[in-house]
C-alpha cells in the first residue's frame, strides 16, 4: 500500500464502530476544510468535488499573493486597482463565487464527518465549529461583496470619469469649500473656504485657511478677471449685497453662470468654477481640483461614523441671534463626544464668537473627522459612511487618481501640517489685505526655503 493510500485511507475507510477514532477524524476534517478548503473532499468524499475545491483555493491565494506583493512594492498601483467600478464589481462577483463554493464545502465536510458515529459529547462542538467556520468563510465573503458594490456605487456618484492632471511645481493644490445652503437665504455661500497644498512626492501638507469676509479678492484669468480687473468689487459694485469672497459663489451660480459654460461638463458649478478663479489670485496657487462639502448633511457623515471626540475650547451657542436671544443650548468646554447635530452648530455657530474662531474649529472638526476615518471604522459602517458622503460630497477629482491621492493621503497623514491663515492674527486685514504678502506668505509656507549647507574647511 502507498504511502499516500495509508494517509487517506483512515479518513476514507475509518473504523466506524469507534466513537474515539471518528472523533478525530471528524475534527481533522473540520480544520482542513477551513484551512485549505477541498481538502476533506479529496481525502474522505468526492474526489471531483475536492479537486474543485483545491483549484480554487489555491488560485485565491495566488491572487492574495499577487495583492500583498502589490501592497508591498506598488501601493499605488493597488489603490488605482480598486478605486475603480469595474474592478469593485469583478470583486464582488469573485468574493460571491467564494461564497458559494465554501457554503458547498463546509455542508459537505459536516456530511463527511457523520456525526452520529462520533463521542456524544463532542457532537454539539464539532457542528457547532463547522457552523462557524461556514458563517465566519462565507458570510465574510459575503460582505466584502457588499462593501465592494456599495463602494463600486459611491465612486460612480462621487468622482468623476476624466483624464489625470499632473502637479504644478510638484505640488497637488485643492480648493476645499464648505457649503452652507439654508432656508433663510438666497442659494449657497461657501462657509468655509481653504486651499490644500500638498507635495507630490512626499505628501507634506500646507492648508490656507481663507476668511469668508474677505475683500476685493484678485482672480487669475478668465470671466471675473475681466469683470473685476482690480479685484472683487474694488471700483464697481458686485452683484450681490456685499463684496465678500463667500458671495463670489452665489453672483457666478445665480446671476451669471453663463461666464462658465463648460463647468457642469468637467463635474463643476459655475459658482465652484468662480471661486477656483478667485481662490488662485489670492493664494498665487494653481488649483488642479476642488471639493465642495454640504454642511447640511454633514451631520449625516458624522453620525455615520459614530460621533467626533473634540476638546472644546469655549462655551458654543446651539441657535439663537446676534444677541444670544433664543438659544436653544450650549455645548460646553471640555473634551466633548459630538453627534453629527452638535458638531455641525461647534463649526458653525456665529453668536457669541468671531468669524477667525469658527475657522479655527472648523479646521479642528476637519481633524477631528479625518481621525475617524479609520479602516476598523468605515468597513464596519461602510453603508451609512458611503450613503452619507455620496450626499455630502461633490469634487472634479478623476477616478483615475483616486489611487495615487489615497497613497499620497497616506504619507500626508503622518506628517505634521503647517495651518496658514489669513487673518489678522496673522497681519492680515480682509478688509484690505495686501495680496502682494498673502502670496509672500503663503509661498513661504508651500515653497519652504531649504537649509545651505556650510562650507567645509
Amino acid at each position: 500500500m502507498s504511502t499516500m493510500t495509508s494517509v487517506a485511507s483512515p479518513i476514507r475507510y475509518p473504523n466506524t464502530t469507534s466513537s474515539e477514532v471518528m472523533t478525530r477524524r471528524a475534527w481533522w476534517l473540520v480544520v482542513l476544510n477551513f484551512l485549505i478548503p477541498g481538502t476533506p473532499q479529496v481525502l474522505a468524499g468526492n474526489r471531483r468535488l475536492g479537486r474543485f475545491g483545491l483549484v480554487s483555493t489555491f488560485v485565491l491565494w495566488a491572487i492574495l499573493a499577487i495583492l500583498l506583493g502589490l501592497y508591498l512594492g506598488a501601493r499605488t498601483t493597488l489603490y488605482t486597482l480598486f478605486s475603480t467600478s469595474i474592478t469593485l464589481w469583478i470583486a464582488a462577483i469573485v468574493l460571491v463565487f467564494y461564497a458559494v463554493v465554501w457554503l458547498i464545502l463546509s455542508i459537505d465536510t459536516l456530511r463527511l464527518v457523520r456525526l452520529v458515529r462520533t463521542a456524544p459529547s463532542a457532537r454539539a462542538w464539532i457542528g457547532g465549529l463547522t457552523a462557524l467556520l461556514m458563517i465566519f468563510l462565507s458570510g465574510g465573503a459575503v460582505y466584502g461583496a457588499y462593501i465592494a458594490t456599495s463602494a463600486s456605487g459611491f465612486l460612480s456618484t462621487v468622482f468623476q470619469a476624466g483624464p489625470s492632471v499632473p502637479p504644478v511645481d510638484g505640488k497637488y493644490n485643492i480648493l476645499l469649500l464648505g457649503g452652507d445652503a439654508g432656508p433663510d437665504r438666497e442659494g449657497m455661500r461657501p462657509d468655509s473656504i481653504s486651499v490644500v497644498s500638498i507635495d507630490a512626492t512626499t505628501g507634506q501638507a500646507v492648508t490656507i485657511g481663507l476668511p469668508r469676509n474677505l475683500m476685493y479678492a484678485p482672480f487669475s484669468p478668465g470671466p471675473m478677471a475681466d469683470k473685476y480687473p482690480n479685484g472683487y468689487g474694488w471700483d464697481d459694485e458686485c452683484d450681490v449685497d456685499v463684496c465678500l469672497l463667500n458671495s463670489i459663489y452665489t453672483e457666478v451660480e445665480l446671476k451669471s453662470p453663463e461666464m462658465y459654460p463648460d463647468a457642469e461638463k468637467n463635474g463643476s458649478e459655475p459658482g465652484i468654477e468662480g471661486m477656483r478663479d478667485a481662490a488662485e489670485g489670492v493664494t498665487g496657487l494653481t488649483i488642479q481640483y476642488y471639493v465642495l462639502i454640504d454642511m447640511q448633511g454633514f451631520s449625516d457623515l458624522i453620525d455615520a461614523l459614530g460621533g467626533v471626540d473634540i476638546t472644546v475650547d469655549q462655551r458654543i451657542p446651539i441657535g439663537g441671534d446676534e444677541d444670544l436671544n433664543g438659544v436653544e443650548g450650549w455645548i460646553e468646554p471640555g473634551a466633548q463626544h459630538l453627534d453629527g447635530f452638535h458638531a455641525l452648530w461647534y463649526g458653525r455657530a456665529r453668536h457669541g464668537t468671531s468669524d477667525y474662531d469658527r475657522m479655527a474649529r472648523q479646521r479642528v472638526l476637519q481633524d477631528a473627522i479625518l481621525s475617524q476615518f479609520n479602516p476598523a471604522n468605515v468597513l464596519t459602517k461602510f453603508q451609512a459612511v458611503a450613503s452619507a458622503g455620496a450626499q455630502v460630497v461633490k469634487t472634479d477629482v478623476p477616478q483615475s487618481m483616486l489611487g495615487y491621492f489615497v497613497d499620497l493621503a497616506s504619507k500626508t497623514k503622518a506628517l505634521p501640517v503647517t495651518n496658514v491663515e489669513l487673518v489678522p492674527a496673522n497681519g492680515i486685514d480682509p478688509s484690505e489685505p495686501d495680496f502682494d504678502a498673502i502670496h509672500a506668505m503663503v509661498n513661504a509656507a508651500v515653497y519652504p526655503p531649504t537649509a545651505t549647507p556650510a562650507p567645509e574647511g
